[in-house]
C-alpha cells in the first residue's frame, strides 16, 4: 500500500511540474530555457520536477498583469464620460425645449381663446 501511494506521490509531482513547466511563458522561466526544463523533467521525472520546483519556476506565480490597452470599466472610459455627459445635455435640452413649445402653445390657445371671444363679442355690440 505505502508503495502505491508513493508511486502516486511521485506522479503528480511529476505531471503537476511538467503542466506547470508547459504552462509557464518562456521568458519567465529562471536558470535554463524553457525546453530545457521540459527535457530534465521527463529525462528524470522526480529529480526534475523538484528542480522546477526550487530553481526554474518563476518568482510571481500568479497571472501577470497586462498593461491595460483599454478602459476596463465604462466609467473608466473618458470617451463613454464625454458621451454621457454630451446626451445629458442634450436630454435637458430636449426637456426644456418640450417645456418651452408646451407653454408656447398653452398662450397661443389662450390667446386664440381671448380673440374668439372678443370676435363674438364684437358680434353682440
Amino acid at each position: 500500500m505505502l508503495r502505491v501511494v508513493a508511486v502516486v506521490a511521485v506522479l503528480l509531482v511529476f505531471v503537476y511540474g511538467l503542466v506547470d513547466a508547459i504552462r509557464t511563458d518562456r521568458r519567465a522561466t529562471r536558470g535554463i530555457s524553457k525546453t530545457a526544463w521540459i527535457v530534465v523533467m521527463i529525462l528524470l521525472p522526480v529529480l526534475g520536477a523538484v528542480l522546477w520546483f526550487l530553481i526554474g519556476r518563476p518568482y510571481n506565480i500568479g497571472p501577470a498583469p497586462q498593461p491595460a490597452s483599454h478602459p476596463t470599466a465604462p466609467d473608466d472610459d473618458p470617451d463613454f464620460l464625454r458621451n454621457l455627459e454630451a446626451r445629458r445635455r442634450k436630454q435637458a435640452e430636449a426637456e426644456r425645449l418640450k417645456k418651452l413649445k408646451a407653454e408656447l402653445e398653452a398662450k397661443e390657445r389662450k390667446l386664440k381663446g381671448e380673440s374668439k371671444a372678443d370676435d363674438s363679442g364684437d358680434v353682440n355690440s
